[in-house]
């Protein structure tokens, strides 16, 4: 099974149907700078939707020395509609209501990692098994068995598939199947 999926974004390579590495992006970027020219011909899945990405072999390059201020930290300001009452519990809490608002987010975040979401890994699965087992004897009936939720049917399809396509399906789908 695929370490780290449902954590911190993990990428998976394939180099046809062999898998090649699970891990974050520079252990992936690591492996694929040793394979050398090789790597052109692999293909690399976010373990978190199961979608085809790329990502950059290219040697990093310094950073610009970093100016006077504050760093850019990427915030985007927003309008978020609430009511009288949300502004007012807002306003109590220490830091400003972005700040809470920010907390209140990343603990969302946090308890929705925690527990295995059915309908992304349907979707992690079914991204991945579209690029991978599309033209596999038994794709169509694995995709419906996976939608449906019947994990021994959808094992049984995916049995005579490669078997690093084989196990990185299962795993993708096994929490949809809990």
């Amino acid at each position: 099974m695929p370490k780290g999926i449902g954590m911190a974004r993990t990428l998976t390579a394939f180099a046809g149907d062999l898998w090649i590495a699970t891990g974050d992006e520079s252990e992936i970027r690591a492996a694929l700078c040793a394979m050398g020219d090789e790597a052109q011909a692999v293909l690399l899945f976010d373990d978190a939707t199961g979608r085809q990405v790329d990502i950059d072999l290219r040697s990093p390059t310094a950073d610009a020395p970093r100016g006077r201020g504050r760093p850019k930290l990427g915030v985007q300001p927003r309008e978020i509609t609430l009511l009288p009452r949300h502004w007012d519990w807002l306003a109590t809490q220490s830091g400003g209501a972005s700040a809470t608002v920010r907390r209140l987010v990343e603990a969302a975040r946090k308890a929705e990692a925690e527990q295995p979401n059915p309908r992304a890994a349907m979707d992690a699965a079914y991204h991945f098994m579209t690029a991978m087992a599309g033209d596999r004897p038994g794709y169509e009936a694995a995709i419906r068995a996976l939608f449906a939720k019947d994990a021994q049917l959808f094992n049984s399809l995916s049995q005579d598939w490669p078997s690093g396509i084989r196990d990185h399906a299962r795993a993708l789908a096994a929490p949809a199947f809990d």
